[in-house]
């Protein structure tokens, strides 16, 4: 018997879960659409189970939830940035951005992790007194910022 995800995120689209599920099977790697029905498409990206429901135009995505894309560099995150804002997308501040579903994102690199965790106060407010002038997040900018 198949082990089951704990936990799985439902997604609640107007009318478009398996249109969503494709476009984010064909940008993340280790994914793909698992089964669909006219009401559910359950689908998996980077290896993680989800669950999309055609549930109409009662609720909408607000910021309130997003998903973290952990990224090992800056054209990683250019990648991902570009992707999910092309097509009808907005960015937003501070690495944040939503797709053309209205699903918040936020493109973070590696880098922005390790300094955050590593250095002084100093040089963290330093790091986010610039990210927080940024829409996407440039790797070079905060780590000038951070060694300043």
């Amino acid at each position: 018997m198949a082990t089951l995800q704990k936990i799985v995120p439902f997604l609640w689209f107007d009318n478009q879960a398996k249109e969503a599920a494709t476009y984010y099977c064909s940008i993340f790697p280790d994914s793909g659409i698992i089964s669909h029905s006219p009401l559910i498409t359950e689908f998996k990206l980077c290896g993680q189970s989800f669950s999309a429901l055609n549930g109409g135009p009662k609720f909408k995505f607000t910021e309130a939830v997003s998903f973290v894309i952990n990224c090992i560099d800056q054209k990683e995150v250019d990648f991902y940035w570009n992707t999910l804002t092309s097509d009808g997308g907005k960015e937003s501040m501070c690495g944040w951005l939503n797709d053309k579903f209205g699903l918040s994102w936020q493109v973070v690199p590696q880098q922005f992790v390790y300094m955050m965790s590593q250095g002084s106060e100093t040089q963290k407010k330093k790091m986010m007194d610039k990210l927080l002038t940024m829409q996407k997040l440039i790797v070079s900018d905060l780590e000038a910022a951070f060694n300043s």
